[in-house]
């Protein structure tokens, strides 16, 4: 590092060469060159200043830095469990048995089996899955209907049969009835004798 002139000059007031030399021309340019040592020093202290300054803004900046790094990697990480939980999510329209991929393409309606839907497996997975509840809503209605049809003819069934019932209750109180009838009719009447034939 290069030497200021002024501890130069410092070290010729110090010297045995100036003894010889007035003492008030050695003591102005002595405080001449004390406030040029003060202004260096003040010189010095400000650059100083100046450096810790700089230093702790970019101390600060560096520090801003390194937390956003952190902050991203803490969402990264986030992001990627998160990612990992839901490929490892097991969804009920997993299980969900679904139409064949020839039964989608020939019962489908025509916008749900486009070119373009079936070149893009989660539009494909996502329009059968809406295709099957679409078919499971209509075959439950049918199903449904089919019930009701089922209970009234249940109750017909029902009704017929008791009106058979009835009507065997009613025969086989006739045939008693009849019976009974036959019986007096038999104890009222007397037998008929046989007929004696006479033969010529």
């Amino acid at each position: 590092m290069a030497q200021d002139p002024s501890i130069k000059h410092f070290q010729e007031l110090v010297s045995p060469d100036l003894e010889l030399t007035d003492p008030t021309s050695i003591q102005i340019r002595a405080n001449a060159l004390v406030a040029r040592l003060k202004a260096l020093n003040r010189n010095a202290n400000a650059t100083t200043r100046a450096c810790k300054q700089a230093t702790a803004e970019a101390r600060h900046d560096m520090d801003q830095t390194h937390l956003g790094l952190q902050n991203l990697l803490y969402e990264k990480r986030h992001l990627e469990r998160e990612i990992d939980k839901c490929r490892q999510f097991a969804s009920i329209y997993q299980d969900v048995p679904l139409y064949s991929l020839t039964e989608f393409r020939s019962m489908a309606p025509p916008e749900a089996r486009s070119d373009d839907v079936l070149q893009n497996p989660h539009q494909l997975m996502l329009n059968r899955l809406s295709f099957e509840l679409v078919e499971r809503q209509r075959l439950d209605q049918k199903r449904k209907e089919l019930s009701a049809q089922k209970e009234d003819l249940l109750k017909q069934s029902k009704l017929k049969l008791a009106t058979v019932e009835s009507v065997k209750t009613q025969i086989e109180s006739l045939m008693k009835a009849a019976a009974d009838i036959q019986k007096k009719v038999d104890e009222l009447v007397p037998a008929l004798p046989p007929s004696t034939a006479t033969t010529p």
